[in-house]
């Protein structure tokens, strides 16, 4: 008989046993590997527009923000209740969590904002899964910025966050500004994002 002499985890739960395949995940370079609903999922390298639309809402919380707080691009953050770990496209949140260095992953409750751009790959995590999940976590904003939106480009402020959902939303078409909130205070011109 022989020995299996592979990589493997004896865990007493199923958070550390997904969390375990996801960090063993190999995907292509720039692709992004998430845990969604306890499935761990890769999607393919972002397009130029939605990298860029990214950028334009990370240059314009850079006015805004506390000099100690950061704008991470891919940052892990854990949702462990929804069994989820996602990668969002921005994450705004105080800079201590990460100085502390050795965490290969953040807790969402940590986030004061998370910002996605919907792609293809990712239409429905970014609607209905993420959604449920940064709520769930207690993240106080989710920017929802979706140019393959059913009935148009459309930008979505979800805040006051209370169970799996948010009490509160703002929707805007792009070309139209988007407030956003304290701490935030300032306005997201939406015209210059392009359309799918």
């Amino acid at each position: 008989m022989r020995e299996f002499d592979g990589d493997y985890i004896l865990a007493d739960n199923v958070w550390d046993e997904i969390v375990w395949v996801w960090r063993r995940t190999e995907a292509p370079r720039g692709c992004k590997v998430e845990i969604v609903e306890g499935l761990v999922t890769v999607a393919p390298l972002p397009s130029v527009a939605h990298n860029y639309v990214a950028e334009r809402v990370q240059r314009r919380l850079y006015d805004v923000i506390p000099e100690d707080w950061g704008i991470y691009q891919r940052l892990p953050l854990a949702v462990p209740t929804r069994l989820g770990l996602y990668t969002p496209d921005l994450a705004v949140m105080p800079e201590k969590p990460l100085r502390a260095g050795g965490e290969r992953v953040i807790a969402a409750s940590r986030a004061e904002l998370v910002g996605e751009v919907v792609s293809p790959a990712t239409a429905d995590n970014d609607r209905i899964h993420k959604l449920a999940g940064y709520a769930q976590a207690g993240v106080p904003l989710y920017l929802l910025i979706d140019s393959l939106a059913p009935d148009g480009p459309t930008v979505t402020l979800h805040s006051e966050p209370e169970g799996d959902t948010y009490r509160s939303l703002r929707e805007a078409g792009f070309g139209d500004p988007v407030a956003l909130p304290a701490p935030f205070t300032c306005t997201l011109h939406t015209s210059e994002f392009p359309e799918a």
